[in-house]
């Protein structure tokens, strides 16, 4: 528990219910129930992370141990400092202030305790929801880290030495973390999952921008990938046990959680497709975030005049299945995700150790538009190391190489899945994959029958996939077989291996996990 540095005549909320929190941001006008009972909140101009807006503190600690550049922007702890106090100064002037102490990590040796001052009551019930309420054998004793957010404290950015009059400025050193200027609750998520990134490795733990489930036969799945690609709506299935959708960390023997929630996009959201996502964010208490209600308070999940990056934020005793103790066992099946906006890679092959390597560095898939400030609804496609670049503050290869010893260890399969495109490309006649086919891919993959049934080699790519899977149209499987003409399939196949191949060459890798990679052919 971390002592409360903040004194001031305002009235202090600390550790509150949810329900208190709720009916705080209601009597605040933060925000209007629903018809269904969930909080809707609009954040404003920024409906999205904003990455230019993020610094790191450069100091002894991070000197030579973030790879700094434009995701990792470095800021002097001199100037951290300044602009904490001013805004610790603002936080006290405020009439209320709500306080919670919560965990990141559902393990008692590595969690972080976290305590978390808002501005905002809503802000405070979007914490308790993503971070964890520790039971007894999982709080940990280890150094605690504070989160200030104050949405109304504009910066300036000649004299606070920030990008603009926002904000998100992490300090290793200090473990404190600064977020003014905004109001897009996903930063608090987002910095925690950053400060657990750079942390872990030094424990020998692989930290994952994946979620994670568990079979019926124990069988537990790790679905990687960028936001939009699938990991919240794969993971989220009857039948299995959610330990997490989004944020994990895999030790020598299980993984286990970094969050207590989820955090789902809400962008055409259906109850047929994604019925336990569907039932959580309709339930009183979730928070909805830029989601537009129509006249009758009913929440439109079709409508995006605020941002096609709508979201909504809940514990995960809104879902109706999931792992108690917030972790499980090590996984035996890895999903790397894609949403291939070239149509060109088949809905599921397997990969080597080493080029499960050479993809997780890569990390290829789309952009969905919106999830950061400054961001189009169009889809294009993106490299993003370990599917998660902006959240890992340290060399990529730290990463992979953790990532491959674990693969060592476990004999963990590694899959490559196509969520995206298949017959063409987006925008010239192609199809995404239903969210039905990619499920059939995540069984096929957990069952076993991936590796059971004959494959073949993709040109190319040279990875392995399925000649066919039980009640799946074999043309699916094979791209080349689902295009109308092979020669455009080979040309758009080799754009995108060339891009592949431009991307990878910023990497000092191993001979094994360059050649991995695919060749133009």
């Amino acid at each position: 528990m971390t002592v409360d540095t903040i004194n001031s005549t305002a009235i202090h909320h600390v550790d509150v219910s949810a329900q208190a929190l709720l009916a705080s941001a209601l009597a605040r006008n933060e925000g209007v129930q629903a018809q269904t009972g969930a909080l809707v909140v609009e954040t404003g101009s920024r409906t999205g992370r904003s990455p230019k807006d993020r610094f790191i503190v450069h100091d002894g600690l991070t000197a030579q141990t973030v790879d700094w550049g434009a995701v990792n922007q470095p800021i002097d702890s001199n100037v951290f400092k300044a602009l904490w106090d001013k805004v610790e100064k603002y936080l006290q002037a405020r009439e209320e202030l709500f306080i919670s102490h919560l965990q990141v990590g559902a393990d008692a040796d590595q969690g972080l305790p976290v305590k978390v001052v808002t501005e905002l009551a809503w802000h405070n019930l979007f914490a308790q929801h993503l971070f964890i309420n520790p039971s007894a054998e999982q709080v940990s004793n280890n150094p605690g880290w504070e989160i200030h957010s104050a949405p109304g404290f504009f910066a300036d950015p000649e004299v606070d030495g920030t990008a603009s009059d926002g904000a998100v400025i992490l300090n290793f050193s200090t473990r404190q973390i600064l977020i003014c200027g905004i109001r897009y609750a996903g930063e608090m998520k987002k910095a925690m999952f950053t400060a657990m990134n750079f942390l872990m490795p030094e424990a020998d733990i692989l930290p994952m921008h994946c979620a994670a489930n568990v079979s019926e036969d124990d069988v537990v799945t790790l679905f990687f990938g960028l936001s939009g690609t699938g990991k919240t709506t794969l993971s989220a299935e009857a039948g299995c046990l959610l330990i997490g959708d989004d944020e994990h960390g895999w030790t020598t023997d299980s993984v286990f959680n970094f969050e207590g929630g989820c955090y789902a996009k809400c962008i055409a959201l259906s109850e047929d497709h994604e019925p336990e996502i569907w039932t959580a964010v309709n339930q009183t208490g979730a928070v909805l975030e830029n989601v537009y209600l129509d006249a009758n308070g009913k929440p439109d999940f079709d409508d995006d005049r605020f941002t096609q990056n709508t979201r909504g934020a809940y514990a995960r005793s809104f879902l109706p299945r999931s792992v108690d103790k917030n972790r499980s066992r090590s996984p035996s099946v890895v999903l790397f995700l894609a949403c291939d906006c070239y149509g060109v890679l088949p809905p599921i092959a397997s990969l080597t150790k080493e080029q499960a390597a050479y993809y997780f560095l890569s990390g290829y898939t789309a952009l969905m538009g919106s999830t950061e400030v400054g961001s189009t609804a169009a889809i294009k496609p993106t490299f993003s190391t370990c599917f998660g670049a902006p959240f890992f503050p340290r060399p990529a290869q730290v990463y992979a190489d953790l990532l491959m010893r674990r693969v060592d260890a476990t004999d963990a399969q590694v899959y490559l899945v196509n969520t995206g495109w298949t017959g063409g490309a987006f925008g010239q006649g192609g199809n995404r994959f239903s969210i039905a086919t990619t499920r059939q891919m995540v069984r096929a993959a957990r069952s076993g029958e991936v590796l059971q049934v004959n494959q073949q080699i993709m040109p190319g790519f040279g990875f392995k996939v399925p000649l066919h899977l039980s009640g799946v149209d074999t043309s699916l499987l094979n791209p080349i077989e689902s295009w109308n003409d092979s020669a455009a399939y080979k040309t758009q196949a080799n754009e995108l291996i060339q891009k592949f191949q431009d991307n990878f060459q910023r990497f000092s890798v191993s001979e094994a996990v360059a050649n991995a990679g695919p060749e133009v052919f």
